[in-house]
C-alpha cells in the first residue's frame, strides 16, 4: 500500500515510533486522525484514502514532534480523565488514569445526598476536582494553584463543561483557603526526588518540572500538604493525597506523625502503592 495513503501513512509512522513509544500504533491513530478531522474509524473504514496536501504535512510535523518525545496530549492539546475530555496545556501536568484512584476514594468519603466542601490542592488542568464536581454537583469545591497558567487551563476546562460548582484560586497549597474549613482535601502534588533523571528524561521533560519535582527526596510538598492541612479541615475531615511508587510507607508515616487516625494507603489498579489517606479527628 502506497505510503501516502492512510492506511500507508499509519503504517510507516507505527514503524518509526516503535523504536520510542508504547503505543505506536495508537499514537500514529490519534495524530493522523486529528490531522484530518475525522474519527479513527474513518482510518480503518477508508486505508486507501489520500490526505490533502496541507492534512498530510500536518501529520508528518506532529509525528516528528512526537518523534521527539513530546506526549500526544500537548501536540493534540487535550486528554480524557474521568471521561471528561480536557484541554492540556504544557503548563499542566498531563493528568494519568492511576490518578483516578483519588476521585474513587474522595467519592467514597462524598455523600451524593448532601452539600459538602472539597478543596483540589495544586490543581493543574482541573482534572480532579472537575471530576468531583461531576459527580457531587451539591458539593462545593475550592481548586487551588500557584501557577497562572495552570489555573487559566483550569477555569477553561470548568467554563466548557459547564461546571459552576468549583472556584479556582492561586496561591500555594492550603494559603488560598485560610479560614475556611472543608470535609475533604485532595491533591495529587509532586513527589519526585530531584536526583531521579526519569524527570528528565523521555515524555517528563515536557511537563512542568515544577509540578513533579519535591526536593531531594520527592517529599517536600507531601509534608507541607500534610503539616498545612489540619488548619482547613473541618472535624472528622480527610486529607487524600496520592504519591510516588516508593513512598507507600513514608506518606502513611507522615500522616501519623501529624496527628491524622484511621490511615490507610491505597493500591492502583496495577497494584502499585498509590495513594495516603487520614481522617483529622474530631
Amino acid at each position: 500500500m502506497s505510503e501516502r495513503t492512510l492506511g500507508g501513512l499509519l503504517a510507516a509512522a507505527a514503524r518509526r515510533l516503535s523504536a520510542s513509544s508504547d503505543t505506536p500504533r495508537l499514537d500514529a491513530e490519534l495524530l493522523l486522525a486529528e490531522a484530518l478531522g475525522c474519527s479513527r474509524a474513518h482510518l480503518i473504514a477508508w486505508p486507501g484514502r489520500e490526505p490533502k496536501p496541507d492534512q498530510a504535512a500536518r501529520f508528518a510535523a506532529w509525528l516528528e514532534r512526537r518523534l521527539a518525545g513530546e506526549p500526544v496530549a500537548y501536540l493534540l492539546g487535550r486528554r480524557e480523565f474521568w471521561s471528561l475530555e480536557l484541554t492540556v496545556t504544557p503548563d499542566t501536568l498531563i493528568p494519568r488514569p492511576e490518578t483516578e484512584l483519588l476521585v474513587e476514594l474522595a467519592l467514597a468519603r462524598l455523600s451524593a445526598g448532601r452539600p459538602a466542601a472539597v478543596a483540589d490542592l495544586g490543581t493543574g488542568s482541573g482534572a480532579i476536582a472537575l471530576a468531583l464536581a461531576v459527580e457531587r454537583p451539591r458539593a462545593r469545591i475550592v481548586a487551588t494553584d500557584r501557577s497562572p497558567g495552570a489555573l487559566a487551563v483550569a477555569r477553561d476546562n470548568a467554563a466548557r463543561l459547564g461546571l459552576a460548582n468549583v472556584e479556582f484560586r492561586r496561591g500555594d497549597w492550603c494559603a488560598p483557603l485560610a479560614g475556611e474549613r472543608f470535609e475533604l482535601i485532595v491533591s495529587n502534588p509532586p513527589y519526585v526526588a530531584t536526583a531521579d533523571p526519569r524527570w528528565r528524561a523521555g515524555e517528563l521533560r515536557f511537563e512542568p518540572a515544577e509540578a513533579l519535582v519535591a526536593g531531594a527526596g520527592g517529599l517536600d510538598a507531601l509534608r507541607a500538604i500534610i503539616a498545612q492541612a489540619p488548619s482547613c479541615l473541618s472535624p472528622g475531615g480527610w486529607l487524600l493525597l496520592e504519591h510516588g511508587y516508593d513512598q507507600g510507607e513514608a506518606a502513611p508515616a507522615l500522616l501519623r506523625q501529624r496527628g491524622f487516625v484511621e490511615v490507610a494507603d491505597y493500591p492502583d489498579a496495577a497494584g502499585v502503592s498509590r495513594c495516603g489517606c487520614g481522617r483529622w479527628p474530631g
